[in-house]
């Protein structure tokens, strides 16, 4: 095929693709609106930290080694200065009495400008630790504590799977401004959000990998361990609060983290489960809503997703003194990968994006841009809330009776995630609940849901497709997901070894279809006439964007996956490649379980679902007809990036 037939079909498949999201992000923008800040063409803007000082200006560290300061950033005119330089990847940014703090990838450092040319010339180290040359070492933070003191999270390794090569990596450090060090907690994996809700209480959140099912929300508290045994090589250490033992976790047992932590005193199962690609895929930064000149949200938290470029909604509460809450859908449609929030003077947020080096559905490498309330209020589930029936849902609005009194407008199913060292979960113990009654309040703004055979330890998909408000307007997102750590008042059912033993640890999936043949065909007496070998890369890309075959030609296809993610690869008639990407992407809370491989007669060969550093093999005969035929990893997301042609010839 030709360059010009294939920029042909990329520009006549690619509406279809970004359809259903600029949908969303039209019905979005009417209320909250992204406004782009300007960025000179000769800086490199790679957000790793935010930060405003108390005039005003708001400092931002790059990836690249940058401290920028820029002068009304909410003008079309910002101006922009370079305040510092050489630095080694600072991912976060905190200022306080007239100094700026950061990590580095080894230490936390102390910035000023001492003699007022607005140009740093002090440099401190307040604490340092070891490196061992990894790449994905990174180092986040600071957050400040009320007590002036610190807190940093340092993310593991990778080397196909997370490491702890280095002291302390994978956990959440507490530093004085003097450099004095106290280690809070572990089982930390990719901490690159973290920060204090409204009641002052730290939490994390934590990226889809080994030994993390899915992305997550935890509360961390002195002598947590979050779930990732690596950091537990130095439970051990003088100082450390955790008592956990690196080598007491196990994952043979077919326990979730949920069942596992009533079986080990000392784990903290998350507060709020992100469902992967139904929610986002890499979450990170943690912001509270802390006014009410941003909508109905006051004291909720907003967490970003790097991947999927978007800001999600959470709303958490404590039962029986146990962080749990649910997840909502908030705005999507940024430039690039989210990494940074910070609230501005004028009550916008600022948003610090890069996809370097991780990919995301917002195409531009970085951006900075601020989220700004229009002071319409939206029509949503303002709260879920855990009852010893069921859920109590809040509107922001007066519901229509008819609709919100009838059961058939709600549809609740509950599941969970395996615990183990395989990267993520498929969704697992997927069940049906069945609402049998609703009762509405008298102004109309909360119905009470009456569910059968609640399940502690489970995530319950709510979704409230049938509701209209009084004007017969729908809600503007229709679902969110509860996780329900504790039921009050008792009841509903739990068995911790109701799991043990079943489903055995396997990669990903291993699925059987008659487009996938594992094994060569008995047929083919001399073997295949060609192999053909794809390899991943890191940002959801294939190294090979073409290949090549003869119409007819027995063919064994390899796929190997080096990538630190899942991916597949599902081959396609010519122009099918947006219509197969977005079945996969409406599969659900069954995508993962289906390999992200959805029935279609568009489809015509595909891979397994491989976790990082796995291969598969099979086996197909080319197609007849001369064309190209593109080649696409169907996991959500990275559909619009990675994807080829098979180029079949006479």
């Amino acid at each position: 095929m030709k360059i010009k037939q294939i920029i042909t079909i990329f520009i006549l498949i690619c509406p279809i693709l970004i359809a259903a999201q600029s949908t969303i992000q039209k019905k979005e923008n009417q209320y909250y609106t992204i406004k782009e800040v300007p960025i000179p063409k000769d800086i490199i803007l790679e957000v790793g930290g935010l930060a405003f000082d108390d005039k005003g200006t708001l400092g931002v560290t790059t990836r690249r080694g940058d401290l920028w300061t820029i002068k009304n950033p909410s003008s079309t005119k910002p101006e922009f200065t370079r305040f510092a330089s050489g630095l080694h990847e600072p991912l976060g940014l905190a200022y306080r009495d007239g100094a700026y703090y950061l990590s580095q990838r080894a230490e936390l450092t102390k910035i000023q400008d001492q003699s007022g040319d607005g140009r740093a010339d002090i440099y401190e180290t307040i604490y340092s630790w070891p490196l061992n040359g990894n790449y994905h070492e990174y180092s986040y933070g600071p957050e400040f504590l009320p007590d002036g003191n610190m807190l940093v999270t340092l993310n593991l390794g990778w080397i196909g799977r997370g490491e702890s090569g280095s002291k302390w990596r994978g956990w959440l450090l507490q530093i004085t401004p003097e450099g004095e060090m106290t280690p809070i907690a572990t089982g930390l994996r990719s901490p690159a959000g973290f920060g204090l809700n409204a009641k002052g209480d730290v939490f994390y959140t934590e990226n889809q990998g080994d030994w993390v099912g899915s992305g997550r929300m935890t509360h961390l508290e002195k002598g947590d361990f979050a779930g990732n045994p690596e950091g537990l090589k130095w439970s051990q250490e003088p100082g450390s609060p955790v008592k956990i033992k690196f080598e007491e976790i196990v994952d043979t047992m077919g326990y979730t983290l949920y069942e596992y932590s009533k079986k080990k005193e000392g784990i903290k199962p998350p507060s709020v489960w992100f469902p992967h690609t139904l929610m986002g895929i890499s979450t990170s930064d943690i912001l509270v809503v802390n006014n009410d000149k941003f909508g109905p949200f006051e004291g909720q938290l907003l967490v970003a997703d790097q991947g999927h470029s978007k800001i999600m909604r959470v709303f958490q509460e404590k039962i029986n003194g146990v962080y749990q809450g649910v997840c909502f859908p908030f705005r999507e449609g940024f430039a690039s990968g989210i990494l940074r929030m910070e609230w501005g003077p004028d009550n916008s947020i600022f948003v610090g994006q890069t996809n370097r080096g991780w990919a995301s559905t917002g195409k531009a490498s970085y951006a900075l841009e601020r989220l700004v309330y229009n002071g319409r209020a939206p029509f949503e589930m303002k709260t879920i809330k855990a009852t010893k029936e069921g859920f109590d849902i809040e509107f922001t609005e007066p519901v229509n009776r008819a609709t919100a009194a009838d059961p058939a407008s709600y549809k609740i199913s509950d599941f969970t995630y395996k615990y183990h060292h395989v990267y993520g979960s498929p969704v697992t113990d997927l069940q049906i609940r069945t609402v049998y009654k609703v009762s509405l309040s008298q102004d109309g703004k909360t119905a009470k849901l009456f569910v059968e055979g609640l399940r502690a330890g489970y995530i319950n998909e709510v979704k409230a497709e049938g509701i209209k408000n009084t004007s017969g307007k729908k809600l503007l997102h229709n679902f969110g997901y509860y996780t329900l750590n504790e039921i009050p008042g008792g009841g509903g059912t739990h068995d911790p070894a109701a799991h043990v033993g079943h489903d055995a640890i396997v990669p990903a999936v291993n699925l059987i279809s008659d487009k996938r043949v594992t094994e060569m065909p008995s047929s083919w007496f001399n073997g295949p006439d060609v192999t053909l070998t794809l390899t991943t890369a890191a940002g959801m890309k294939y190294v090979e964007k073409e290949l090549s075959v003869k119409a007819g030609q027995k063919v064994k296809f390899v796929l190997n996956n080096p990538d630190d993610m899942m991916h597949n690869v599902a081959i396609v008639k010519p122009g099918k490649v947006a219509v197969v990407a977005d079945l996969a992407n409406n599969l659900g809370l069954q995508g993962q379980e289906k390999g992200y491989i959805p029935e279609s007669d568009d489809l015509l060969f595909h891979s397994n679902l491989l976790v990082p550093g796995s291969s598969d093999i099979f086996y197909f005969v080319a197609p007849s007809e001369p064309g190209g035929y593109e080649y696409v990893c169907t996991f959500p997301a990275h559909s619009t990036t990675m994807r080829g042609i098979l180029k079949v010839v006479k």
